[in-house]
Formats: structure tokens, C-alpha cells, sequence
């Protein structure tokens, strides 16, 4: 028989966090900011860093291998949360899986810092596995935390992680600007001369103040531990009692995890090409965006932060949209097929872009554009994603089909960083070439979908 998590004990109703919600909130909310401050400001260092020169202070990597270990890198901060989500189920508890995942987060982004005294490949490689493991443990823990703060029928749950994905991307916009000024404006490289340093070592700076973003959240969640409560206990008994007694699936069950599995292939088709803003992106807006602001020149790392700001200034935007048009809103089927549409229109931009290449370096807007277009298809997929999954998912099957659906975020960044092998800043035509493939794909898929998306409903019955 199984034993429902709520039945275990009674909460009293807690709004002593942000906006009402539990305090817990607030611990995780934060947390979460700076461990993707984290990631997205060492992420956004890392192809450039790669690719620069050994005076520059880079590895000097060709531009085939700098993304093939971005791929690899990113495939595997997803992957490993499969492991890391079963080790902090069956073993840790998700209080100790967050602290020491980001303990081992922390450790890698000192490796990295550290690699402006003997740079080095394999240091470089131990840097990357330690925050891919720790993220692997972090994040699915965090998450499941999240959800571990509310009774079964609080209302506040969704409202509750609306709050936790904006800190996301509070943490995300502001990465890339404090980081990227650390490793590559001149003021920085000026200062670190004055100073005795070597300039052409800023990378490592930036790298730097990505750990301490991690080790201010660890701080942070350590000192507050205390207020989120020690209802894992009770969570974790209950997951692994459904281990033991997994039920046979039904045919409706079975005909629902087979449109999540549909709704996965499309989304690794979104993730290669939304997965180019870290990879071939950000080296066109390096080498063939004019960044020139006066006699100032914007870092190429800043171009990173857009993404994270458009969805925080559209999510809230969607999220009202969907909420007036009610039952008449599309169904999950069709906003995929949108987003897909959506990152196409981004690539059709990226291919006006690169023939304007052609005589030289191209305007900012582009890149804004593509970017702004390519994140109102984020909206529309990655939240949509997110409630199907547990919407359609049978109870005892959540979250291992949560961790199939990081999957697919894993396989798109593998393949996203192969494609990007290819980006030659010297042919801006054939990088024209490439963009409208991806267009052209994206397009195909989409009409695929919106086909397929009338026997996708019969499958699951009338949920959205």
C-alpha cells in the first residue's frame, strides 16, 4: 500500500517567505540565484576562453574542439542529473545532496580560477567534471525541495516555483556582466597591470568570481538550513516504498507517456538550435558583431545576459496571457510547435546577419533580435514542458520522467556543440548557409507537430 507523503505529518500554513510563501522559499530562491550565477557566468566565458589565444590568455583551441568540450561539458551538466536526482532519493536526502553538490561546484570553479598559474588541459577537464558532477546532485534536489514545501492542494505551489524560476534568471542576466567585465574589458585587464598582474590572466578572474557566487549561495543555504524544514524524511521513505511497488501501467498511462516521449524529440530538436546562443552565437557576436559603443567596446560575454533578461521580462507576460485566454488558450502540442517556429525566426535573422557579414561586422540588433525571438520560444516550450511532465506522468513515475526530460536538454547541447564545429568567422556565406539549415529544420518540425497534434490529444484526452 502506498503511503502518501502528506499523510506522514501536518504543517501549518507558512508565509513567513518572499510574497507570502514559505520561508523555505526564500533560502532556495536565493540559493538558486547564485548557483546559476555560477554557471551561466563561468558558461559564458568558457568557448571564448577556449578559443583565444596563448598571449591572449586562452588555450588557444581551434574552434571545432573549443565547442566539442562546450557540448560534451553542457550534455553532461544535464545528464548527470539522472544519478545525482537517484543518489539524493535512495541515499543523501536533498538538503545534503544541495551542500555537497555545491561544494563540489565551488571546487570546480577554483580549478578553473587556478589555471591562470599553470594552465593546463587536464586542469581545465577536472574543473568542468567537478561542476557537472555537483550540478548533477544540486539541481534536481533543489528542485524537488521546492515542491517539498507545499501540502498536496496548497494553491501557492505554481506561484511558488513562478518565484523560483525568476531567480533562475535573475541569476543568469546578471552572470554574464559581472563575469565577462572581470575576464575581458580592457578597464579590468588595465587595472590588473597596475596592480602587477598579468592582464592577459582576467579570464581566471572572471572564472573566480563565478565560484564565489557559488560559495555565497552554499553560505547562504548552510545558514538556513534550519528554516526549510526536515520534511525530505518523510518524502524520501515514501520514493523508496514506490520503488518496491511500481503498479502495472495502464493503456491510458502508457498512451500518455508515449505523447511525453513524442513532446521529447521535439524539444531536443529546440534545444540544438536555442543551445547555439553559448556556442556559435556567442563567437559571432566576438568576432563579427560591432560592439563599439563610443570609444568603448562591450565585452562579447555581456551578449549572454539578453537571454536570461527576455525571459524575465516575458514569462510574466505569457504566464497573463495564458490565464485571460483560459480554455481557449493553445494546447501543449501546439505551443511547442510555436516555439519551434519561434527559433527558426531566430535563425532567419542569424542568416541576414551573416550575409551582412560579408562586408564587415554587423550590428548588435541582430543578435538582439534573434535572441528576443528565439526566448519567446523558450516561454512557450520550456514551463509548458515542465507541467506536462507531471501533468501526464502516472504519480509513481514523476521524477524519473523528470530526469528523462533533462535528457533531452542533455542530448541538444551535445549535438548543438558538434554543429557548432563548424562556425568559421572568415565565411560569413557559408555561416549564412548553416543558419538557414537550422531554419529549414526547425520549420519542418514544426509542421510535423502541428500535424501530429490532433491525434496527441486524442492520446491524453482533453488535458491541455
Amino acid at each position: 500500500m502506498q503511503i502518501p507523503v502528506s499523510s506522514t505529518r501536518h504543517r501549518y500554513r507558512d508565509t513567513r517567505g518572499i510574497g507570502g510563501h514559505p520561508r523555505g522559499l526564500t533560502t532556495l530562491f536565493v540559493t538558486e540565484l547564485w548557483e546559476r550565477f555560477s554557471y551561466y557566468g563561468m558558461r559564458a566565458l568558457l568557448v571564448l576562453y577556449m578559443v583565444a589565444t596563448p598571449s591572449e590568455g586562452g588555450l588557444g583551441l581551434d574552434v571545432p574542439t573549443a565547442t566539442a568540450i562546450y557540448g560534451m561539458y553542457t550534455m553532461w551538466v544535464y545528464l548527470l542529473t539522472l544519478p545525482g536526482g537517484w543518489i539524493a532519493d535512495r541515499w543523501l536526502g536533498t538538503k545534503s545532496a544541495v551542500l555537497v553538490g555545491g561544494a563540489i561546484i565551488a571546487a570546480g570553479h577554483t580549478i578553473l580560477a587556478c589555471m591562470g598559474i599553470a594552465t593546463s588541459l587536464a586542469m581545465l577537464y577536472a574543473g568542468l567534471s567537478c561542476v557537472a558532477c555537483g550540478t548533477g546532485l544540486l539541481k534536481p534536489s533543489i528542485s524537488a525541495m521546492v515542491g517539498e514545501l507545499y501540502e498536496e492542494r496548497d494553491e501557492r505551489r505554481d506561484a511558488g516555483f513562478a518565484l523560483f524560476f525568476m531567480g533562475i534568471n535573475i541569476g543568469a542576466a546578471c552572470a554574464p556582466i559581472v563575469c565577462g567585465f572581470l575576464a575581458q574589458h580592457h578597464a579590468m585587464k588595465h587595472l590588473l597591470a597596475l596592480c602587477g598582474f598579468n592582464p592577459a590572466h582576467s579570464w581566471h578572474w572572471g572564472f573566480g568570481a563565478a565560484g564565489l557566487g557559488m560559495m555565497a549561495g552554499l553560505l547562504y543555504f548552510y545558514r538556513a538550513y534550519k528554516h526549510i524544514g526536515r520534511q525530505e524524511e518523510f518524502s524520501s521513505a515514501a520514493r523508496r516504498l514506490q520503488y518496491r511497488i511500481y503498479p502495472s501501467l495502464s493503456s491510458v498511462e502508457k498512451r500518455r507517456i508515449a505523447v511525453i516521449l513524442v513532446l521529447f524529440l521535439f524539444t531536443v530538436l529546440f534545444g540544438v538550435v536555442s543551445e547555439q546562443a553559448g556556442s556559435s552565437m556567442s563567437l559571432f557576436a566576438d568576432r563579427l558583431t560591432d560592439r563599439s559603443v563610443g570609444s568603448w567596446e562591450v565585452p562579447s560575454s555581456w551578449f549572454q545576459a539578453v537571454v536570461p533578461i527576455y525571459v524575465i521580462l516575458l514569462a510574466p507576460l505569457f504566464s497573463r496571457l495564458w490565464m485571460r485566454l483560459g480554455e481557449r488558450q493553445p494546447s501543449f502540442p501546439a505551443k511547442f510547435a510555436l516555439s519551434l517556429l519561434c527559433v527558426a525566426g531566430a535563425c532567419a535573422c542569424m542568416v541576414v546577419a551573416s550575409i551582412l557579414a560579408v562586408s564587415g561586422k554587423v550590428s548588435p540588433l541582430w543578435l538582439l533580435t534573434a535572441f528576443f525571438v528565439q526566448e519567446i520560444g523558450a516561454v512557450l516550450l520550456n514551463p509548458t514542458g515542465l507541467s506536462v511532465v507531471t501533468k501526464l506522468s502516472p504519480g509513481h513515475l514523476v521524477g524519473l520522467m523528470m530526469g528523462v526530460w533533462f535528457l533531452a536538454s542533455a542530448l541538444a547541447s551535445r549535438i548543438a556543440g558538434y554543429l557548432a564545429g563548424f562556425f568559421d568567422e572568415k565565411r560569413p556565406d557559408f555561416l549564412a548557409q548553416y543558419f538557414a539549415v537550422l531554419s529549414g529544420a526547425m520549420i519542418l518540425a514544426s509542421l510535423v507537430l502541428l500535424i501530429l497534434t490532433p491525434r496527441l490529444r486524442r492520446m491524453i484526452g482533453d488535458e491541455k
